[in-house]
């Protein structure tokens, strides 16, 4: 069994398979070694989250597949935040959820991670910064206030809780959020409706996931191919790469 990478997050996780996604450069690097797996949900907040994630996934049928699904998952990256921190007196109320119920289910995600594969690396990264103008350039439900239904100050202190979870766990965690506003021109840099991440957007929160992961010990280098590369079949008997040991080691990470 190839191991698995899941991506469990909001709409920036959704889209992320398009093209120039973050989520399809990571299945791209990855290829021949880990499936990456999308589990994004447009809108969705930590709240709901918490509500699907038993659904979405995967349980085990019996203990041989628990232990195979065990070894198999190496890593979840946990990406919500943009929607808890929409502010709860304008069009995107329906989608507030608390700063400190926020934190609470983070710990709940994480602790169901954990539980249900212990060895699994779980990474978090931070809502991105919010260009508020754009914002309201954009907007994807009616907006009579003519009001922003983030700020990117509510955004920072989601960002600050989701560091702080990651400490609280012993979790790496990415920090969108601080890191894209070190480039002085980041509103149009990286995102392309004040929220959402452009194609530069993506190949940045792609660098920093690889570059976390590689910290945390999951690179290329350590993770072996399933299926020998054609560079180790002999063209003179071909089979040959496939007897014996040369696929004994898939799925063992």
């Amino acid at each position: 069994m190839r191991p698995k990478i899941y991506l469990f997050g909001d709409s920036i996780t959704e889209s992320s398979f398009t093209y120039g996604g973050w989520g399809a450069s990571l299945a791209h690097h990855f290829s021949r070694t880990v499936d990456v797996v999308l589990r994004g949900y447009s809108g969705y907040n930590t709240r709901w989250a918490v509500k699907v994630m038993e659904r979405v996934l995967p349980a085990a049928n019996g203990e041989s597949e628990s232990e195979r699904e065990r070894v198999s998952t190496i890593a979840v990256a946990v990406f919500f935040g943009a929607n808890d921190a929409c502010l709860p007196d304008r069009c995107g109320a329906f989608q507030h959820v608390p700063l400190h119920e926020y934190k609470h289910n983070l710990h709940s995600i994480v602790s169901f991670l954990k539980n249900r594969w212990p060895n699994t690396l779980v990474l978090l990264i931070t809502p991105p910064p919010i260009d508020e103008e754009a914002r309201l350039k954009h907007p994807y439900v009616e907006n009579p206030t003519g009001l922003p239904e983030r700020t990117n100050e509510a955004a920072g202190a989601y960002a600050k809780a989701c560091i702080e979870v990651a400490g609280e766990c012993g979790l790496p965690v990415v920090d969108l959020w601080t890191k894209m506003q070190q480039l002085a021109d980041w509103k149009t840099a990286y995102l392309s409706d004040g929220l959402h991440l452009n194609e530069t957007g993506n190949r940045f929160v792609f660098e920093e996931v690889v570059m976390k992961l590689k910290t945390e010990g999951l690179s290329l280098e350590n993770l072996p191919v399933d299926l020998p590369m054609i560079s180790e079949i002999d063209p003179n008997d071909p089979l040959k790469a496939f007897e014996g040991s040369k696929t004994d080691h898939i799925g063992e990470w």
